[in-house]
Order: C-alpha cells, then structure tokens, then sequence
C-alpha cells in the first residue's frame, strides 16, 4: 500500500486545483487518514469516510464532486461535496433547507495537509467551494463538524458560517450490572398428609371397586346375607 507523500513546504508555490482521477484514489485514502489520524482519536464520528470501500463507492457517484489541491505535484488538500442529499447513510434532511428557501451544497469532507495548515491553502479550498456553489445555483455552503474540534470551529466561524437546527450526540451512564443473576433460595418441599401418606397436592388417587364401579357406570350393590 503507497503511503502518503509528505510534500515540503518551500517558501514560495502555489496551489492548484483539479478533479479526481482514478489514478489518485489509493495516495488520496492515505492523505486522509494521515489528515484525520489525530481528530479521530478524539471524536465519536469518524471525520472521513468509514472505510477504503465506501471511499471507492464515492468516486462513482455521480452527485459528488472530489477536488484535489497540489502543490508541486504532493496532494495538500482534498474537498468532497455533493449537490444533493445522496445515499443511505446522508445525514440531512432536504425539506428543512427547502422550508427556508436555501439551496445548499454539501460539503462532505475538506482536508488540508498537517504541513500546509496556515499557508492560505484552506482559504483557496473554501474560495473553490463556493465558486462552484455559485455556478451551481447553490445559495449556502453546508457542512458538519465536531463539537469538539474547537480549531475547525474557529476556522469555520472567522468564515461567517454559523450552526444550524442540527442535532448533537448525547449520552446517558447506565448503572453496570453482572451479566448472571446471583444465587436464589429453593422453596421447602411440602410435608406429606397424614392420613393418605400422599402429598397434599395433587388429586387423590381413585380405589380399585370405584374405578371398576364408574365403568359400568352405577356404584358397588350390598351383598343380602343369607337366612
């Protein structure tokens, strides 16, 4: 599997953009995981995509448009965003933005190079995204990020974004308990009656004349004694 290239930041290059090509899918995998490495230790939500497969499955789509940033030919940035709410696992509802007049683009992942962080190459990232927005008819650039990445929330919101009526995770502690239940106390075999030396449960057993009686269907007759 080729790793990353790490590419130096001299004093002066520039950032160039172009789309994807399936030729870079395999060096721009381990760009994001190289990005993501330490967000991701922190978050309950993995900030890229959940897996190499599902990152394939991106490429073919035909609503979402993946954009990589060069400087000297190393990738420093990648961006990934979509004109519509698209797939099974999507996380927006369409209506809420339609409700308020809004024609948003989503934008599903914006990833800068550790070593290039600072150097305008995520402003140029974010002046691309809305470009596009406005060639699209789009009227607002979406996203969505960690509460608790306070460096991507300052980023965003020096650039004049502003959360929305999204919902956030919330936990609740369960008291722990053993996964066995603990020893319980057998109940006390019933004494036998005394006149039947049967237990006292259960139906009394019939005598041998009444059973025989019931089959011909009257009870035993007295015997006369003889004069």
């Amino acid at each position: 599997m080729p790793k990353a290239k790490t590419p130096k930041p001299p004093d002066s290059l520039e950032v160039r953009v172009r789309r994807i090509h399936r030729r870079d899918l395999n060096r721009t995998w381990e760009f994001l995981k190289l990005v993501f490495r330490d967000v991701n230790r922190e978050t309950v939500e993995y900030q890229r995509p959940r897996s190499k497969r599902r990152f394939l499955e991106v490429y073919t789509s035909e609503w979402i448009e993946q954009l990589l940033y060069e400087v000297d030919g190393s990738i420093v940035g990648y961006s990934e965003c979509a004109f519509e709410a698209t797939g099974d696992d999507n996380w927006v509802n369409p209506r809420w933005f339609e409700k308020r007049g809004m024609r948003p683009l989503f934008v599903e992942e914006l990833a800068v190079h550790p070593d290039y962080q600072g150097r305008g190459v995520g402003s140029f990232m974010l002046d691309q995204l809305q470009h596009l927005a406005r060639t699209r008819g789009c009227t607002h650039l979406v996203l969505e990020v960690a509460e608790n990445n306070e460096s991507a929330l300052t980023w965003y919101r020096t650039r004049s974004f502003y959360k929305l009526d999204a919902a956030i995770f919330m936990a609740q502690k369960v008291p722990g308990e053993p996964d066995l239940l603990p020893p319980r106390r057998l109940k006390r075999r019933q004494k036998p009656t005394v006149e039947t030396g049967t237990p006292s449960t259960g139906p009394m057993p019939e005598t041998a004349p009444t059973r025989a009686a019931a089959r011909k269907g009257r009870a035993p007759a007295a015997r006369k004694k003889s004069s």
